[in-house]
């Protein structure tokens, strides 16, 4: 239990329904449709429309989406909304324009967005509801106006640069010229009519006719590769959920071409080296994390891609014995200064998730990858438009070589945690490449140190940056820091804190949800 004599907040307990999500404003929503008779699936559609509203520089409707359900029968399912390459781009192609990396601004990163399309599926097969009813909230907020909240109004200037140079990007998302700040009244009509539009016809109003011509043209224009054909091929996929056990937990993830493998392999690692003996604040336990994940993470940058042009399935990635073989490099008195530096691409993310009365349970995940994607927005509609393409490699036969109508390997990963058959906790962390350390982080958290969901995800991280010096956040003890130095590592003062999270348990047996908010971001949970 917390100390009640410092900063911090309770965990929420609640019986017929909740709600966590990284803004006030879309968990609020995202009550009042379960309130109404809404399920998990309407509401987390309708908190992830406001979200694209009241968070633009983490998500919008130019993302992607990834969501994971369960339902109260205990099946899982597995949504990968995750856009393509256009058809006319190829690794050779911008190799041909003299790159060695795909741009991570600008218009030659950018892939086709996937979200409306999966919101629009997922709401098919779950949901009770229509566009029309679920972005009401969101419409009358980019109409009417909201106030900026601190962790927005704190992200924001640092993309001020590269909007101004946008025409659409220094039209819908500066205010003469600057950012907007804490506590001011933010407007975005353009996009207002452009998810009105969306309310009345549906995915097929965005990926066809008037804004689909100006996404393709407005990308164009600027020498990408994007056009309507793209756009109108669109899909969103029903896909097999991959799984490992961890505490007499089975930890369900996205399969490739996400990177939930990464976690998978962490956990599995974490497994074998006993990070659960460990204290939970120790330099033992940080010590081996790290560790563990530096291998997770250099297997992604060499096999995980498109599941099409892997080379190595992800059940072999899985096994026991690759697993054990990993696990015998990591020394825990010592750091291995042999493990490849992984790639870091950065990224802003909104994760939520929702459990319903019937403990139907939505893991959703939506994003523009990069703060406000790639910069490129279109001048009417005011859609942001991803940069996604920036996580190919421009490596020649590389599984996540940049190819025509590809999936890039994905950063964005909803996670659920299932004991017994049935849902124990619907989790997910943003933050880029953090993701599946943050996952294995929370988790270990909650299944081997008995943490409550907020005391989970309060609980301070560590990471490396780009550098491969560990950024370590302010609580964070010395004495971890100087043990981290005397195994080896470099550490640092994490400049920003590391992700944030969403966090939903269900104890089946007292009946109660119990929820977590990350303290990093501006959002809640709430539940009645």
């Amino acid at each position: 239990m917390r100390a009640f004599d410092r900063p911090g907040r309770s965990a929420v307990y609640a019986e017929n329904g909740m709600a966590a999500t990284s803004h006030p404003l879309a968990t609020a929503v995202a009550l009042d449709v379960l309130k109404g008779g809404g399920n998990a699936a309407d509401a987390a559609v309708a908190a992830s429309a406001t979200l694209c509203v009241v968070e633009p520089h983490m998500t919008g409707i130019g993302g992607d989406c990834l969501a994971i359900v369960a339902e109260p029968d205990g099946s899982v399912h597995a949504l990968n909304g995750s856009g393509r390459a256009p058809a006319a781009a190829s690794g050779e192609r911008y190799r041909a324009l003299g790159l060695r990396e795909v741009p991570e601004t600008g218009a030659l990163g950018v892939t086709a967005p996937g979200a409306l399309k999966a919101w629009e599926t997922l709401l098919h097969r779950f949901g009770t509801r229509g566009f029309d009813d679920l972005f009401r909230p969101a419409i009358r907020y980019a109409e009417d106006g909201f106030a900026i909240h601190p962790r927005v109004a704190r992200d924001w200037p640092g993309y001020v640069a590269d909007l101004s140079r946008d025409e659409g990007g220094s039209r819908h998302l500066l205010v003469d010229g600057r950012a907007p700040k804490v506590g001011e009244r933010f407007r975005a009509p353009a996009l207002a009519s452009t998810l009105r539009i969306v309310a009345r016809g549906g995915a097929k109003a965005f990926y066809e006719g008037e804004i689909a011509a100006e996404m393709a043209a407005t990308i164009q224009a600027k020498g990408g590769f994007l056009s309507e054909q793209d756009l109108l091929q669109v899909t969103a996929d029903w896909v097999d959920p991959i799984s490992l056990s961890y505490g007499g937990h089975d930890i369900i993830e996205m399969p490739p071409n996400g990177q939930g493998i990464t976690a998978l392999i962490l956990l599995g690692l974490m497994e074998r080296i006993g990070v659960r003996t460990a204290a939970p604040d120790s330099v033992e336990r940080y010590h081996l994390e790290i560790e563990a994940a530096r291998l997770a993470y250099a297997v992604r940058d060499h096999l995980v891609g498109d599941p099409e042009t892997m080379t190595v399935a992800p059940a072999a990635i899985l096994s026991d014995a690759h697993l054990d073989a990993l696990a015998g490099r990591i020394d825990p008195r010592r750091h291995n200064p042999d493990v490849a530096l992984p790639e870091l691409p950065d990224a802003d993310t909104i994760y939520l998730t929702v459990v319903d009365r019937d403990r139907r349970a939505v893991s959703f995940i939506n994003s523009v990858y990069s703060g406000f994607g790639s910069r490129v927005v279109t001048p009417r509609s005011g859609v942001t438009l991803q940069n996604r393409g920036a996580c190919f490699t421009l490596e020649p036969g590389h599984p996540n070589e940049l190819g025509p109508g590809k999936r890039p390997m994905h950063t964005i990963i909803p996670a659920m945690a299932m004991k017994d058959g049935r849902v124990a906790a619907s989790f997910g962390v943003m933050g880029g490449a953090f993701q599946p350390m943050g996952h294995a982080h929370v988790l270990a958290n909650m299944v081997d140190f008995s943490m409550d969901p907020q005391e989970a995800v309060d609980h301070p991280r560590l990471f490396w940056d780009k550098d491969g010096v560990l950024a370590v956040e302010s609580g964070i003890s010395e004495s971890v820091r100087q043990g981290m130095i005397a195994r080896g590592h470099q550490v640092r003062d994490a400049a920003s804190p590391h992700g944030g999270g969403q966090i939903i348990a269900v104890d089946h047996e007292s009946g109660f949800l119990i929820g977590g908010s990350d303290p990093r971001k501006d959002g809640l949970a709430l539940g009645w």
